[in-house]
């Protein structure tokens, strides 16, 4: 069967994440959204997004398809429910369809001829920005017992203090030495070719993905998820970094996500709870204001290719976009619109020859080309911001 995942109407109260990646492509426990559904599936997926986003992320359309909604996350009992779709068929939870038969003769899908299969059981859906670390414990969790399923870790150097080792998953590579891990409120899994530097202090749930670094001495509290070739120093708190992403100082990342390629400069400090302990409310694309969360500690959401300059502080609730640059003393706003040059003492545009001339160096550092498909990306993210820039040009 030909699987296709597509965006569904969570897209845009995910952005600024999917200005640059459908949402199949977000990093959530261990694994991406793509990479949970293919290990379940044991098949390839493509991907219906934007038109802007096709061409590095293409769909695949065969005579039989099934369509799956990104925002929800597999288990056992739905990838069986989805095996077993047929024509005329559907999976839906609540109002919501997670997964549909479709034909390439279709015009069009009317979910009211469908014969509708409702999914009763629980599951995870990532619909907001502050999911993405809120449930990040569950899908480490999962992730976890699909990954180690039937194999056995690496050995543990005797040099680390380790508490509930049985909860603990070294792969192939990994090096750690004189750390402390304690998997007694969640698993601790630690990628290939990962590293933990000396005098690290890490309890679960926690993911440090394939070729990543925890820095000497960093500290770091679950659920978090250090992603592929991040390198992360001081202390992290219930926070998702995608990958190739750095925080390699002191200063505090909680309750956040940050995208790739950003770089946190040393001594950057985010607040995660309000000083008078009130719910935190975060800047929404859709609304064009900013919407509650429900959350009572919730802190940086940034998009790729973000950075700041050392001792950078974000306020509770602080929502960056993509190729922002903030530096300079004080609280910068709580919303950075994508491409702004700047800080508290405010900000202009940051104009796409100069920020890829950034991305440029920074992606080669690492041997990856930055591609004329990225260049069109980050050009389409520029003027379809603009309007959050206005007043700054």
């Amino acid at each position: 069967m030909n699987y296709i995942l597509f965006d569904g109407p969570s897209r845009h109260s995910l952005l600024p994440f999917t200005f640059t990646r459908p949402v199949a492509e977000i990093r959530v426990g261990i694994l991406t959204i793509r990479e949970k559904w293919e290990k379940h599936l044991e098949a390839t997926t493509t991907t219906l997004t934007e038109a802007y986003l096709s061409e590095k992320y293409p769909m695949v359309e065969m005579d039989s398809n099934v369509m799956i909604n990104a925002s929800f996350l597999p288990n056992l009992e739905l990838i069986e429910s989805v095996k077993r779709l047929k024509e005329n068929q559907a999976i839906f939870k609540d109002e919501d369809v997670i997964a549909f038969f479709s034909k390439d003769t279709q015009d069009e899908v009317n979910f009211e001829t469908y014969d509708a299969i409702e999914f009763d059981s629980d599951l995870i859906k990532i619909e907001h920005t502050w999911d993405i670390f809120s449930k990040n414990g569950e899908a480490i969790q999962e992730d976890f017992e699909l990954i180690t399923q039937d194999r056995k870790s690496q050995p543990i150097p005797d040099s680390n203090n380790c508490i509930n080792p049985e909860n603990i998953f070294i792969e192939e590579g990994a090096t750690l030495e004189f750390a402390t891990l304690n998997a007694s409120s969640g698993p601790i899994y630690i990628g290939k070719d990962a590293e933990v530097m000396e005098g690290s202090l890490v309890r679960g749930p926690f993911a440090l993905c394939e070729h990543a670094t925890l820095k000497l001495g960093a500290k770091i509290y679950g659920p978090t998820t250090v992603g592929p070739h991040s390198k992360v120093g001081g202390e992290v708190n219930n926070s998702v970094i995608f990958g190739y992403s750095n925080k390699g100082h002191d200063g505090l990342l909680g309750n956040s996500a940050l995208g790739e390629w950003c770089n946190l400069g040393a001594d950057t400090n985010n607040s995660n709870l309000k000083n008078n302990y009130a719910e935190v409310r975060l800047w929404n694309y859709e609304t064009k204001g900013f919407a509650r969360t429900g959350l009572q500690f919730c802190g940086l959401m940034m998009g790729d290719h973000s950075k700041c300059g050392i001792n950078t502080m974000f306020n509770t609730g602080t929502v960056v976009g993509v190729s922002a640059n903030i530096f300079g003393s004080g609280f910068p706003r709580n919303f950075v619109p994508s491409f702004s040059w700047g800080g508290n003492s405010g900000f202009t545009t940051y104009l796409t020859k100069k920020a890829f001339e950034v991305a440029e160096v920074v992606m080669s550092r690492r041997a990856i080309e930055f591609s004329d498909v990225d260049k069109a990306i980050l050009e389409h993210v520029f003027e379809d911001t603009k309007q959050w820039r206005k007043k700054d040009e």
